[in-house]
């Protein structure tokens, strides 16, 4: 008889918020089991005893990046993806090219896998250790969708001219 095998999957939110002191500027910062992307890798690296480690990640700031859509970007099929891995945080002075943390997003029916983690300013860095992480796709799904912005109302009144 054949075991069906258990899968735990951590819950993803996306924190949408303005940059300090800019109203004007978001960034955003994924949250894994409530706990934001950047406290937990800056808490990996810090104990892998990287250096540097610790604050070197920020969020993603749309208006600097400009992905088309948060869907693609976190489907890993943005333009920013590389060697398909995709940026999920940036460096904390909001540039992405500045120190991005990179990863490789799997979609499958029913699951998303975060994994294969990278920082490409660091190749020798050992990320096996971080990871991976496994998310319900339909929540998933949602999250993503909740970064997205409403489309327009539409100026049609249905009144002819």
């Amino acid at each position: 008889m054949q075991r069906k095998r258990s899968t735990a999957t951590s819950e993803i939110e996306f924190d949408y918020r303005p940059w300090p002191g800019r109203i004007d500027v978001h960034r955003i910062v994924p949250r894994i089991d409530t706990i934001p992307l950047t406290d937990l890798i800056d808490t990996f690296e810090i104990c892998a005893d990287m250096q540097p480690a610790g604050d070197a990640y920020g969020g993603l700031v749309p208006e600097f990046v400009r992905f088309e859509s948060a869907t693609d970007h976190f489907h890993g099929f943005s333009r920013l993806t590389r060697r398909k891995k995709t940026p999920v945080l940036a460096c904390s002075c909001g540039e992405m090219d500045c120190w991005p943390l990179l990863t490789r997003i799997t979609l499958t029916g029913d699951l998303v896998v975060w994994d294969c983690f990278e920082q490409p300013y660091r190749p020798t860095r050992d990320y096996t250790g971080f990871g991976p992480f496994l998310f319900d796709r339909n929540q998933y799904d949602n999250a993503v969708r909740d970064l997205s912005p409403p489309s327009p109302p539409s100026n049609d009144t249905g009144v002819g001219p």
